[in-house]
């Protein structure tokens, strides 16, 4: 009888340490989160490119800046941007060159500011209104 209550008790034991086992495995612990405080924001590389409609007052070629007069939350300002190698001159999906830009034109500035800089990304001519074609003159009447 001995032999019997033996493996029994084995048997008990063997059972309770099992069912300990499996039930502290069950349990987990809860992931733990980092404070937001600890998680650093994201650090934007590229400025915010902003837009400025206007008409052109000066192209001062020599020091690759464009005066352009235009309005400012209602109120007339004329600001100067910067034009550097990047900057992408276009009138009707043509590209042109700074030397083309004249006073009187019609633009639209895409800029970013860099310091206390404002720099031009982006020039678009307005393409010229259709009554302002040149009147031709017939020849030889």
């Amino acid at each position: 009888m001995e032999k019997k209550s033996l493996v029994r008790f084995f048997f008990v034991t063997f059972f309770a340490l099992a069912t300990t086992v499996i039930g502290s495995s069950a349990q987990q612990k809860p992931a733990t989160v980092p404070e937001k405080s600890a998680i650093p924001a994201p650090v934007r590389e590229d400025p915010i490119v902003e837009r400025f409609f206007g008409i052109i007052e000066k192209v001062d070629e020599p020091r690759k800046t464009i005066a352009i007069k235009g309005k400012v939350k209602k109120e007339e300002k004329t600001l100067t941007f910067g034009i550097d190698d990047k900057t992408k001159i276009t009138r009707a999906k043509t590209e042109l060159k700074m030397a083309n830009l004249r006073q009187g034109m019609d633009v639209l500035v895409e800029y970013k500011k860099e310091e206390d800089k404002l720099i031009a990304a982006a020039i678009k001519v307005s393409a010229p209104k259709a009554g302002a074609k040149e009147k031709t003159v017939p020849k030889g009447n």
